[in-house]
């Protein structure tokens, strides 16, 4: 199909965002078959998503600065937020056709949900434009890191605030029993949680490998994917584990995880929260929620338990079964 122009999409967000928003993406795709889509976001998560073919390129963009687009005659759809500073900066752009949520500004969109999944609400704004997609259409096809040991279980204990970051001595509790009842466990994060691990690591006072600040967006994709279980808070993490189809106990605690919680083969992931639907906490707070802090150190081996216990099926992680 001969491309007739480009579809510029604005999601200038973290990992995990990027990861809810691939359902949409692909939506965009059907509805705009004959043009370009190009993404507009952070270089690790974009490029990335470019090597699956989920978008055709990469516009690299930080949050909402001004965007380097020089085109014309296209379509913009704001899949970054509920406007109007995001739909601001793809209006800049002077695009053919704005997709965006309705504001004062711009009326012509669906109306926003505050209580709504956040795939859900970028699915349901791509449809209604002409592009159908669902929350089957998160996964993605990685395939699995062969240097990583069968059946090792990933522990991933940052976060990007302290209001999602359970306790770095629960986490060595965890690391402890998985390795005494014979698992081997390895630790997950960003150049920035290397401490973190070590912390992890001396609490759990056992063999137990620090992954941190040695992976890219692709490396942590096929170790997560080659993982018999993860275990994380509500973090990026946690969205790759769904993406590619590993099984997970996930620790929420400001946000609900009707927002954010895994939203496709929900048999594979067990979600421990202890919060108030009626009252969410902060998600960018400091300390540690009150709700991730009711997670005990047993709960979550209970909810590791059967997952681990569990057959490994042929087929059932995402890169099997991925659609156009």
């Amino acid at each position: 199909m001969a491309v007739t122009g480009d579809v510029l999409v604005l999601r200038a967000l973290g990992l995990g965002d990027a990861l809810t928003g691939v359902a949409a993406l692909r939506g965009v795709r059907r509805a705009w078959p004959d043009r370009r889509l190009r993404l507009a976001g952070p270089a690790a998560t974009g490029s990335w998503l470019r090597a699956l073919g989920v978008v055709d390129e990469v516009l690299v963009t930080d949050g909402l600065s001004p965007l380097d687009w020089h085109g014309t005659g296209h379509v913009a759809v704001n899949l970054h937020g509920r406007g109007p500073q995001s739909h601001a900066a793809l209006a800049a752009t002077r695009p053919e056709r704005l997709v965006a949520y309705a504001t004062l500004e711009h009326a012509d969109g669906p109306a926003w949900r505050a209580d709504e999944h956040e795939v859900a609400r970028w699915c349901r704004l791509v449809t209604a434009a002409g592009g159908p997609c669902d929350a089957a259409d998160l996964r993605l096809p990685v395939a699995p890191d062969t240097t990583t040991a069968p059946g090792t279980v990933l522990l991933h204990p940052g976060a990007a605030s302290g209001s999602r970051r359970w306790p770095a001595d629960r986490w060595g509790a965890v690391a402890r029993a998985l390795v005494d009842a014979g698992h081997d466990v390895s630790l997950t994060g960003g150049p920035t949680e290397r401490d973190l691990c070590a912390t992890v690591v001396r609490h759990a006072a056992r063999p137990v490998r620090v992954l941190a600040g040695t992976l890219d967006v692709p490396g942590l994709a096929a170790v997560v994917a080659s993982a018999r279980l993860v275990v994380c808070g509500d973090t990026g993490v946690a969205h790759v584990a769904t993406a590619v189809g590993a099984p997970s106990v996930l620790l929420f605690g400001p946000t609900p995880p009707r927002w954010w919680g895994p939203a496709v083969d929900v048999d594979r992931h067990v979600v421990l929260w202890h919060g108030d639907p009626a009252r969410p906490g902060d998600p960018h707070g400091t300390a540690v929620d009150a709700a991730l802090a009711a997670i005990t150190v047993d709960e979550v081996l209970a909810a590791a338990a059967p997952l681990l216990a569990a057959p490994v099926e042929p087929g059932r992680r995402a890169g099997l079964r991925v659609g156009p």
